[in-house]
């Protein structure tokens, strides 16, 4: 059998009928009110990403970057299909000789980087750190280990200081360099990253140069070997033709076979025409080694970069607030999640299976005084302008409606102290005697009887003296308007006058009260901080939890409800207290 549950705030709302069983679905009400109740958290978490990206914007050294474009001339033949894989792999080994030490090594060289201190000893940047971290390669070595690793060398192989600056200016440049080629064309682009936009182009341009002077020295080597090996086959080829010269001169003497006479001149032509191709041949070597031409040319030299490439300002911003969002949004769902706080009536409706749960709000003006003082000082005048906390007035709508059930005595217990029952159980009296019942408000709570000094805080006789002598209601009893009383705590010794109710040997009696009032509420002191909860529960009608919003925990809250509920207490609901705006509504 399932039944419906009623959350007073600013209005009730009427739950639907308990699922049997399984999670109930995430709605667009759970994340709005997720995001208003998590918005420091994850407000504040993108701040903090923010102010880190602030901090590296601000502190980072600019980056310019200056780019030179080559265009590369493929020396293949073949096949379209054969053609296409022969450039690729050929342009493939000119990146790859483009990043080569030798290239990078003559850059340094030709721009004086390797005397330049500012670029030997400088640090490498974060982002060559993470790629030199990502690629298994430390940027910068224990000075240990490049001390033993040092000795090691003094002893195997001597280095001097100059060939070790200038490995460190190579790896230097190495980490500022990018070569790529652009899309599937025969251009590739040199690119360069410095502090100075001069140096970036400088870097960017002279690289291009040295790569391509590096081709032509290659071309130029190759054909030096080339040329070699032609000089010597043309000497082998010289000498064939001059024997076979020899051979058909002899033979041509003294003729005997006109058969032969062909073949030696067959022989000699051929070897006449070889040793013509292979002398051309090495000629044009010869002019190859004179005069080499590149396989490259620049097509477009580096221009002055305007802006720096590097911190991307509004890139690190963007990614900083979206990462920003997403971990103040984990930490905001871990915190909710985990969190054991009461911030929904649902919470405690599901778990102690009540039949209503309210939302209180405090007033500003509520907060200023105590809502008790204004009955002292009211006594006998109207109640117009007595204030009222936001959402008392469907929770005093709901208390009308258990009294129809024959709940006429209500007892307010707080789970913890500061939870506000004390105001509570006085705002319920004052609106109950509005709408016309005659009501009692009883202060029960011995711990602290805030309702008794705030309201007659000179009484004489109390709820103690009513306790042992049941006549004296008619005087202990103060009347604070016609249709309300009030019942002080009194002197208190060493039994509270719950624990003394609870013994059912007093002189005060529930039942006869009840011929008198139509309402009555009855103070009682907090659960964590007495017992007399325990003890007067059973004995009334009727119980109202009180929590603190954002406070209370649901397991205080659980434990209880089920505590009330063994000694033989009728839990009516629970109030949930000191609400914010934005919650109640």
């Amino acid at each position: 059998m399932t039944s419906s549950t009623i959350f007073s705030g600013v209005s009730p709302i009427s739950l639907p009928a308990a699922a049997t069983g399984g999670n109930s679905p995430l709605t667009l009400r759970d994340m709005l009110f997720f995001l208003r109740m998590r918005w420091r958290w994850i407000v504040a978490t993108t701040l903090v990403f923010l102010a880190m990206a602030g901090i590296y914007v601000l502190s980072a050294e600019p980056t310019f970057v200056a780019s030179t474009q080559l265009v590369i001339f493929p020396q293949v033949s073949g096949t379209e299909a054969q053609r296409s894989f022969a450039e690729d792999a050929f342009i493939e080994g000119q990146l790859e000789i483009a990043r080569s030490s030798d290239v990078i090594g003559e850059t340094v060289r030709a721009l004086g980087l390797d005397t330049d201190p500012g670029f030997v000893d400088q640090a490498p940047s974060l982002q060559d750190r993470a790629k030199n971290w990502l690629m298994g390669i430390s940027s910068e070595s224990d000075p240990e280990s490049q001390e033993a690793v040092g000795t090691g060398a003094r002893q195997a192989q001597p280095q001097a200081e100059d060939d070790r600056i200038q490995d460190r200016a190579i790896a230097t440049l190495l980490n500022m360099i990018g070569i790529r080629r652009v899309g599937s064309s025969t251009i590739i682009e040199i690119s360069a990253a410095a502090s100075a936009p001069q140096r970036a182009v400088d870097i960017a341009d002279m690289l291009a140069r040295q790569y391509i002077q590096k081709n032509i020295a290659m071309k130029a080597n190759a054909s030096r070997q080339y040329s070699e090996w032609l000089a010597r086959f043309v000497s082998e080829q010289q000498r064939g033709l001059a024997e076979a010269a020899s051979a058909l001169a002899s033979f041509t003497s003294n003729p005997r076979d006109q058969f032969k006479l062909a073949e030696l001149q067959s022989a000699t032509d051929a070897r006449r025409t070889l040793y013509e191709n292979t002398l051309n041949q090495l000629t044009e070597a010869r002019q190859r080694i004179t005069y080499p031409v590149s396989d490259a040319t620049i097509v477009s030299q580096a221009t002055l970069p305007l802006s720096k490439a590097r911190p991307r300002s509004a890139l690190i911003i963007a990614f900083a607030s979206a990462v920003g969002l997403g971990v103040g949004l984990a930490l905001a769902m871990i915190r909710h999640a985990g969190d054991r706080r009461i911030i929904r009536p649902h919470q405690i409706a599901e778990s102690g299976g009540l039949p209503f749960v309210t939302l209180l709000a405090t007033s500003r003006r509520i907060r200023n005084s105590h809502p008790a003082r204004f009955l002292a000082a009211g006594t006998g005048s109207s109640t117009a302008a007595y204030p009222v906390i936001p959402g008392m007035a469907e929770l005093s709508a709901t208390v009308v409606g258990l009294r129809r059930k024959r709940r006429v005595v209500i007892g307010i217990v707080a789970v913890n102290p500061g939870g506000g029952a004390s105001t509570i159980a006085c705002e319920l009296a004052v609106l109950s005697s509005i709408s016309g019942a005659h009501t009692l408000l009883i202060d029960a709570a011995a711990q602290k009887s805030s309702l008794s000094k705030s309201i007659a805080p000179h009484s004489s006789t109390g709820l103690v003296d009513v306790l042992e002598n049941g006549e004296l209601i008619q005087t202990a009893a103060l009347a604070l308007t016609p249709t309300l009383k009030f019942l002080p705590l009194g002197k208190v010794e060493a039994v509270t006058p719950a624990i003394r109710l609870s013994s059912r040997r007093t002189q005060l009696s529930f039942a006869e009260l009840k011929k008198e009032f139509d309402a009555i509420f009855v103070d009682i002191s907090a659960f964590s901080a007495s017992p007399d909860a325990n003890a007067i529960a059973p004995e009334l009608d009727g119980v109202l939890v009180v929590t603190s919003h954002g406070r209370t925990s649901i397991d205080d809250t659980m434990r209880v409800i089920d505590t009330l509920r063994n000694v033989g207490a009728e839990i009516l609901g629970a109030i949930i207290n000191h609400a914010p705006k934005r919650i109640e509504s």
